[in-house]
């Protein structure tokens, strides 16, 4: 087995290491969706499962086998026939054998001397090895193990045959540091490549496996997402970009299926993204402050280290209350929505309003506070205007609305009682309207545009007047009987100014 020192290996252990997270169970035909993924992006080797803990690990090792993968296909076992057997057993070509090394896993879970370690080391390595598979050894809890006998134990198993050992830090105790002494004592004790396993316990499995390849490495074991036992492994996405990047190393990666992948695996293990996650995070290329979004528009460069399409995304500007103009305006002509200068300004009032009531402004909110802005009637043509809206609800008494309303610049005023708090308001309107604007509420959708009670409410409706005409007309408030009022006052304002242009029309 050979490699160049200029390109890494990456070896995925998303389908066994990664399964192992708490509460992730995948079936065998999720597990090959999987690996197929994982073989179109490119990595070295596709570590499928464990064959010996379940008749499902086993099927779905022989599914996998099956698909004719460019990947070598992975099968861990422990030093011990029956492991062993049992990869064997599904063809894979890539046996994967451990055991561990540090006196705290000999004397606590193997009960184990050194003595005998040595000895089922070599044993089991040459076992595998006499099979004609390529053999992958790790001693597990390496980076705990005491140095003199790591040494021995590596040299054991080179002898034995195995083509690559892989360097273990077990729970993530090791520093950047400490794993660059391992492996360089590594590196210059067998003549074979190593590669390196980071855990994530304090966060530092992917500057750690980094550490590894600076200090000789030609394999890292990664999962999709930093999936794993407890905190996790390192992430494939963070460190191959890393590697590209920051390491000016290459590997057979092609990161623009990297998104479309931590998706899928995101959806078949349940286990969701962070959203500050590094390069799939949903925030990773995203940006809200003004400053930043203004900068962007200009120049990617000034506030991302990479071009997002490299990894299969798009800068995203959100909308909140440090957006600016610029930012939202860039954001909504991506949805085909260019508003006016001032209906800009009307839209970047409301969002920032919502904003400072500590509530996250959402791509559908920006859309329907746009919508709403630019689909209603100009200021200088409105020919009825709300002035002023109370309402009062509550279990012991019938929902009532107050209204004050201008029409044509005059005021009027109406209450009503409903069945609800929106209805009663409705109701009040319409008492003032009736005889300048005889419609009916043809229809009324309420959408919650996100999740939440304080979610941003979109009211669209439909009027009808008494020739059959309808109009559209929509509005979004974080109050619901705000957004209905609106909505409904937007609608007979379309309503009557449709009539006085007929009439105008017609007089002409």
């Amino acid at each position: 087995m050979t490699s160049k020192k200029d390109k890494i290996r990456i070896f995925d252990t998303t389908l066994r290491d990664g399964e192992q997270t708490p509460g992730v169970s995948l079936t065998p035909e999720e597990k090959m969706e999987i690996a197929v993924k994982l073989d179109e992006l490119g990595v070295d080797v596709i570590e499928a499962g464990f064959p010996i803990v379940s008749k499902g690990e086993l099927e779905a090792t022989k599914l996998i086998m099956k698909q004719g993968l460019k990947s070598k296909v992975c099968g861990l076992a422990r030093a011990e026939q029956k492991d062993i057997d049992a990869a064997l057993e599904c063809e894979v070509p890539y046996v994967h054998v451990f055991i561990a090394t540090s006196e705290i896993h000999m004397k606590h879970k193997l009960r184990m001397n050194k003595t005998q370690v040595l000895e089922a080391t070599s044993k089991w390595v040459d076992y595998t090895k006499q099979h004609g598979v390529i053999v992958e050894f790790s001693p597990e809890d390496a980076t705990r193990t005491e140095p003199s006998f790591l040494r021995k134990v590596l040299k054991a198993a080179e002898d034995a045959g195995a083509d690559i050992i892989n360097v273990p830090d077990t729970v993530g105790t090791a520093t950047p540091e400490k794993i660059y002494e391992v492996i360089s004592q590594s590196v210059s004790t067998v003549k074979i490549p190593i590669s390196v396993h980071c855990h994530n316990d304090f966060g530092l499995a992917v500057a750690n496996s980094l550490a590894g390849v600076r200090a000789g490495a030609l394999q890292a074991h990664v999962t999709i997402n930093g999936l794993g036992e407890r905190a996790g492994n390192a992430s494939l996405e963070e460190f191959v970009l890393s590697l590209h990047f920051l390491e000016n190393k290459k590997t057979n990666i092609d990161t623009q299926l990297i998104y479309e992948i931590s998706r899928l695996v995101s959806r078949l293990t349940g286990v969701m993204v962070q959203p500050n996650k590094a390069i799939v995070g949903e925030n990773a290329f995203g940006h809200e402050s003004g400053i930043h979004t203004h900068g962007m528009l200009k120049s990617h460069l000034t506030y991302e280290p990479i071009k997002p399409e490299i990894v299969g995304r798009k800068t995203w500007f959100q909308a909140g209350k440090h957006a600016g103009g610029h930012g939202l305006a860039a954001k909504l002509a991506e949805d085909g929505l260019r508003p006016t200068k001032d209906q800009m300004k009307e839209i970047t009032r409301r969002v920032k309003d919502i904003g400072d009531k500590g509530k996250a402004v959402t791509d559908a909110d920006l859309f329907a506070i746009a919508k709403a802005v630019v689909g209603g009637v100009s200021g200088e043509k409105k020919i009825i205007d709300l002035e002023n809206l109370t309402v009062v609800t509550g279990t012991a008494m019938v929902p009532t609305s107050s209204v004050k309303i201008l029409i044509d610049g005059k005021e009027y005023i109406a209450s009503e009682t409903g069945v609800g708090p929106v209805d009663a308001a409705l109701k009040a309107i319409y008492r003032i309207v009736k005889p300048l604007a005889n419609v009916r509420l043809k229809e009324y959708r309420l959408e919650a545009t996100t999740g939440g009670s304080d979610a941003l409410a979109e009211v669209l409706i439909k009027v009808e007047d008494p020739d059959g005409n309808i109009v559209s007309a929509r509005a979004a408030r974080t109050d619901v009987v705000t957004a209905s009022v609106e909505a409904m006052i937007e609608g007979i304002n379309k309503t009557l100014i449709k009539r006085r242009k007929k009439i105008s029309t017609n007089k002409k």
